[in-house]
């Protein structure tokens, strides 16, 4: 017989210790709910991330009241971004505000330790087993070791990740069915020390997928690259021997990273990816994060996006709490705020993943852009969230 070691009664269960369920947590223990942060990994470590926080994503930060907590890692500022073709061709694009760099490994930390001040539970390395849903709300079934823990809430959030385990726990939750349809990718990364920067970010395209190079707040320069799997099933099984496969795809890329050298333990992966052509905030409680909507990483806006479903979230969340709305109500105007906010984006974010696929948009695209600049800018901002105002808990909702 399962031995039950510790039971808590929280008022809020976020599952998923990242980016988006760190943000909801502190937002919610901030109004003084008794929330519990839950992830089955340790931190700090290094996430598959192209760690480039765009001006959309600090607006959101602002709104969240995290801007002092994440500049105070002293971020690299970015003001352009610049794509290097495999043929050669390149365009070099301002970004409008600047941009900033910074490693998950410092941010997230970063996040709990707020989350925690602010008075939210941190539960790490704890694994979800089960979820129920009863007329009291919620019971979480977790197992950190030996241990068992119970917690009774009135409210789940998850933000697990776009394919994290913990979606499968409870409620009989089965992967989409749309995914066997889609085109599978890898994701790696790895820092790189001895390598020069400009405050500018660096995209290269390649056969098979593409790595954006991004300034971080030691010195140290962020490698991530989306892969199509077909592509790199016989690259080898370790970060760097695929990361090396897909250098020597690009020549200037290559010469590039010919003097830089991978920081030890940095290194990171994680498959299969699968980009969401549609948003899904709802699946018998509220997603967030990944587990909400994933755009094509391209775009650069894959962070703000998490940050802006933890503000979306958070007033309806508190809203619910003080029985201001049902249940049936915060899934309807979540669903319809995250709709209204993530559809056009990841819209014009998949035709941008399609279009960079195609070798002859590659070749093409240098010369359409020096003659019509505000084409190319056009579309890559059409990828980008509006500017966010300050929350407003009690008023808004």
């Amino acid at each position: 017989m399962e031995l039950i070691g510790l039971e808590y009664e929280v008022d809020a269960v976020v599952l998923g210790g990242g980016i988006s369920g760190s943000c909801i947590a502190k937002a919610l223990a901030g109004k003084q709910w008794e929330t519990a942060l839950i992830d089955r990994r340790n931190f700090p470590r290094h996430k598959v991330c192209g760690e480039f926080l765009s001006p959309e994503a600090q607006s959101t930060l602002r709104a969240l009241g995290l801007t002092e907590t994440v500049a105070s890692l002293h971020p690299t500022r970015i003001e352009r971004a610049k794509l290097i073709f495999e043929q050669g061709g390149e365009i070099e694009l301002p970004i409008p505000g600047a941009a900033w760099g910074l490693s998950r490994y410092m941010m997230d930390e970063a996040l709990h330790t707020t989350a925690m001040q602010t008075g939210a539970q941190l539960h790490l390395s704890t694994t979800v087993t089960g979820i129920e849903q009863h007329e009291k709300g919620y019971t979480v079934r977790a197992r950190q070791g030996a241990d068992v823990k119970l917690f009774h809430s009135r409210a789940v959030i998850a933000a697990w990740g776009a394919n994290a385990r913990m979606a499968n726990a409870g409620q009989g939750h089965r992967p989409d069915a749309a995914a066997s349809c889609q085109q599978a990718y890898i994701g790696v990364k790895t820092h790189y020390a001895g390598l020069k920067m400009e405050p500018v970010i660096e995209m290269y395209f390649f056969q098979g997928g593409y790595l954006g190079l991004c300034p971080v707040e030691d010195g140290s320069v962020n490698a991530a690259a989306l892969l199509n799997r077909s592509e790199f099933v016989k690259a080898g099984k370790s970060v760097l021997s695929i990361l090396e496969a897909a250098i020597e795809r690009n020549r200037r890329l290559a010469e590039r990273l010919a003097t830089a050298v991978p920081v030890h333990d940095t290194q990171a992966a994680i498959a299969p990816v699968y980009l969401q052509r549609k948003p899904s905030p709802w699946d018998g409680h509220p997603r967030i994060g990944d587990a909400a909507a994933m755009i094509a990483p391209l775009s650069g806006d894959g962070m703000s996006m998490a940050l802006r479903s933890a503000a979306l979230c958070a007033p309806l969340a508190d809203a619910f709490l003080r029985g201001s709305i049902s249940l049936m109500e915060w899934e309807h105007r979540y669903t319809q705020a995250i709709q209204q906010e993530f559809a056009s984006p990841l819209r014009w974010g998949s035709l941008l993943q399609w279009l960079m696929n195609k070798p002859a948009v590659q070749q093409l695209l240098p010369s359409a852009a020096r003659l019509a600049p505000l084409l190319a800018n056009g579309l890559f901002r059409a990828t980008r969230l509006k500017p966010l105002e300050p929350l407003e808990f009690h008023t808004k909702y």
